[in-house]
């Protein structure tokens, strides 16, 4: 589980409620003032069919797997992919690229997978570098809709908490006689554009957010998995696999991998 995400939306949730609390001097009742459940169903009502009349039934159907990646992350560890494409190359020079067809068997990652496969196919190295980069491009448009989706449901909320709030102000103008209620009337209009605001700064445009960062931790994973597949192919030994692959790694995570080296060989 993504514990960014989660404490993310703890935090912000949690200080908004802390502020109304404070506002309301810490008397819960007072709470009662932001209730308006006509404003949360169009609200809620409202952006999804709005979302739902931009995107296809099929986007709409893979929303809970879009969101999934948003609060539970696989393991990106751009050193962990080094050591894997090392030790592969160190096997290929051992026993040919033949030896890795054993090893192809038991990946877990489709994209490694189908890069060493083509590589011990004998696959022309411009062929693979093909075949794999327009594998990680339908891979990020993809991706890209459901940051898409947040995005525009993130931009829907806060216009339909205005439709909310208007609706709720002819309601208080039309229907409320008493003078002295209908200052509280209109307040409650208001809550509709709260609602809206908040959904779409809490909720909606921070997952956003998140998905495109996973796309874009995702691509980078591949981007360094492709330079090891590629390096495999041409031949090259395990330092200069580990040396072409460093030079995409921050470093951080070039000192992280001279220290994974240092301790494998005092071990």
């Amino acid at each position: 589980m993504d514990i960014a995400t989660i404490a993310g939306l703890l935090i912000g949730w949690g200080f908004l409620f802390l502020a109304l609390l404070i506002d309301s001097n810490f008397e819960m009742s007072a709470l009662a003032a932001y209730a308006n459940l006509a404003g949360l169903m169009i609200i809620i009502g409202g952006t999804a069919g709005a979302t739902i009349v931009s995107f296809t039934l099929e986007d709409i159907r893979n929303l809970g797997n879009i969101l999934g990646k948003a609060f539970f992350a696989k393991a990106q560890d751009p050193v962990g992919v080094v050591t894997t494409m090392v030790g592969y190359a160190g096997k290929a020079r051992r026993e040919g690229l033949l030896g890795l067809e054993e090893d192809i068997q038991t990946i877990t990652d489709p994209f490694l997978q189908k890069g060493l496969q083509l590589v011990v196919d004998g696959t022309d190295m411009e062929m693979i570098r093909e075949i794999l980069e327009t594998d990680t491009a339908y891979m990020q448009a993809r991706h890209k809709v459901g940051s898409e989706m947040m995005t525009a449901a993130g931009g829907f909320s806060p216009t339909l908490g205005i439709i909310g709030a208007v609706a709720g102000l002819i309601h208080a103008l039309g229907s409320v006689t008493d003078p002295t209620k209908l200052v509280g009337a209109i307040a409650v209009a208001f809550t509709a554009t709260f609602y809206g605001i908040a959904f779409a700064n809490l909720i909606f445009l921070p997952l956003s957010g998140k998905l495109s960062l996973r796309s874009r931790q995702e691509a980078f994973i591949r981007e360094l998995t492709l330079v090891g597949i590629l390096s495999i192919s041409s031949g090259d030994n395990p330092r200069i696999v580990e040396d072409k692959m460093r030079s995409f790694m921050a470093p951080v995570d070039r000192a992280k991998l001279a220290d994974a080296a240092a301790k494998a060989k005092a071990e």
